[in-house]
């Protein structure tokens, strides 16, 4: 009996990306700039952590040795474990851009490489033509916003504004991305949605690759919140992935959160979603226990990136990572003999970095399972080698990108 688990820790860099440099993130490194500051003393929150960086579970899987070759140095603070048990690498990534699906379609053995279409981060984001075309094919009197912008100011600064004009916050950032935010209850969920469907089709031709829908609630800027109902409307990737791969052969991908929007839900053969870090762990774990042989569970933990990494919260950045290590060992009663468990990253998105995106670094590759012993991976370049790794685990064909590590 063979199943895959692939856990990817939004987000989760552990720097030294060689290229880093290209995109003005030289010197970025999530884990390790969160372990400096944990170290400190610089990342307490009073009840919920306290004092240097605590994973024991994934610095057991090789998580600091990771680190080490990814950036030159073990994460500060952090201690040492007395033993390894799992196989442990740093990835590079070789597709263009950092952001969301380069990432996860890489890790799927389909890395991206061409360039994505981006909107200008000086004036107006969007050109006259495309706003007009939204506000005719959309029904809209008019969209707020039209800039480079975090979600969760924007929302703070025009959420009164769009609750009474009616017009949709519209912005974007350093991603391929076109985001609209509007309110749950003033505008509507379904309108919100169908208004990012039809984005999603006006923003084709324009190379795109993301159109995310963030409602949101509350009545002031005090109280408005992003609820958990956001959907993100990806393009296709330019070739089949490791899920198009597993689904063609009979097995079933177990996509939980938005795992399948990432996909534009191809290849996908059960959409789970949760709310939050422990929401999609309970969930994996009922997946767990539900997959067959020859199923992949595939998870995203996407608050290290959207509460902690983007808002600049090195604490609760910290606090989201100790609380997900000390989860790990309740894997363990549920594997089977053949399983293989990988976790992951799809990009970096340091909390300590100027700005509010994500940075260009590598990630962590950390495998185990009941019939894995522990080693070194090494330097892995490109993503792919974990969808190569899972698909000759799994007994698919091979892509055409990567290469298996077992």
């Amino acid at each position: 009996m063979v199943r895959a688990i692939l856990f990817v820790l939004d987000s989760f860099g552990i720097g030294g990306a060689p290229d880093a440099q290209a995109y003005q993130d030289l010197g970025a490194d999530t884990l390790g700039h969160i372990a400096e500051f944990c170290a400190a003393g610089a990342a307490e929150r009073e009840g919920v952590r306290s004092g240097p960086l605590h994973l024991p579970n994934m610095s057991m899987l090789g998580l600091l040795e990771a680190a080490r070759l990814a950036s030159g140095r073990l994460p500060p603070g952090m201690a040492q474990p007395d033993r390894l048990t799992g196989l442990y690498g740093a990835a590079t990534e070789i597709s263009a851009g950092k952001d969301t699906p380069s990432g996860h379609w890489e890790l799927a053995g389909t890395p991206v490489l061409f360039d994505w279409g981006y909107f200008p981060a000086e004036g107006d984001a969007f050109p006259p033509a495309l706003v007009e075309a939204i506000c005719r094919e959309g029904a809209v009197p008019g969209i707020l916003g039209n800039c480079h912008a975090s979600g969760t100011e924007i929302i703070a600064r025009l959420g009164e504004e769009h609750m009474r004009s009616g017009k949709p916050i519209c912005y974007t950032s350093t991603d391929s991305v076109f985001q609209i935010a509007a309110h749950e209850e003033t505008f509507g969920l379904e309108r919100l949605l169908e208004l990012c469907r039809t984005v999603r089709r006006l923003l084709d031709e324009a190379n795109i690759g993301r159109v995310i829908a963030r409602p949101f609630l509350g009545t002031s800027p005090s109280t408005f919140a992003r609820t958990g109902n956001r959907r993100d409307f990806s393009v296709l990737p330019p070739e089949p992935t490791l899920l198009d791969r597993l689904s063609e052969a009979g097995g079933q991908v177990h996509a939980v959160g938005k795992i399948a929007d990432i996909f534009a839900h191809q290849g996908i053969g059960r959409m789970i979603k949760a709310n939050g870090n422990e929401a999609l762990f309970d969930a994996s774990l009922t997946a767990i226990r539900e997959a067959e042989d020859g199923d992949l569970v595939f998870t995203n933990f996407v608050d290290f990136d959207q509460l902690y990494g983007h808002r600049r919260d090195v604490a609760g950045y910290a606090a989201a990572l100790e609380a997900f290590d000390r989860r790990l060992p309740e894997l363990d009663p549920l594997l089977r003999p053949g399983d293989l468990v990988i976790l992951t990253a799809d990009h970096g998105c340091d909390p300590t970095w100027r700005g509010t995106d994500h940075t260009r670094e590598r990630v962590p590759v950390l495998a185990f399972g009941p019939r894995l012993s522990p080693r070194p991976l090494g330097h892995l370049q490109g993503f792919a080698a974990v969808g190569e790794t899972i698909a000759a685990h799994l007994g698919l064909r091979p892509g055409p990108h990567g290469r298996s590590f077992l």
